[in-house]
């Protein structure tokens, strides 16, 4: 399995986002925080060609869920979904949950990080 799941979208980066957090509510997983990489490079006096935005998202019912499993698993919270330009098409993408909680020893982390996994990837599909 790979590391990651990435899908291509013919919209914007913008229209792509206003997609994914409608359906991103609907299994009530919200946006924390929107990291423009992009931007804050050339802050800091660096360039890249295109754009490329990191989604922090949550569900405070799942994080309060695997965070009493094991405080560890804190270290991936909350959940990334990245966005950006490449030869014209934006890809929408994440590291698989399941694939980062591959590391822990608990069935019960691993069946919650495959159903967030599903969800998280049913939102992706449906934001291209």
């Amino acid at each position: 399995m790979n590391f990651d799941y990435t899908v291509e979208s013919e919209k914007s980066i913008e229209e792509t986002i206003a997609a994914l957090e409608t359906h991103l509510k609907d299994e009530k997983f919200g946006v924390l925080w929107t990291f423009d990489i992009k931007e804050k490079l050339e802050e800091k006096g660096f360039h890249l060609d295109e754009e490329f935005k990191v989604l922090e998202v949550c569900n405070p019912q799942e994080a309060e869920r695997v965070l009493k499993e094991d405080k560890i698993v804190g270290y991936f919270l909350p959940c990334k979904i990245v966005l950006y330009k490449e030869n014209g098409k934006t890809k929408i993408g994440l590291p698989r949950p399941s694939v980062l909680i591959s590391m822990m020893e608990s069935q019960n982390l691993k069946e919650m990080a495959s159903d967030i996994e599903k969800r998280l990837i049913a939102c992706l599909d449906k934001s291209v």
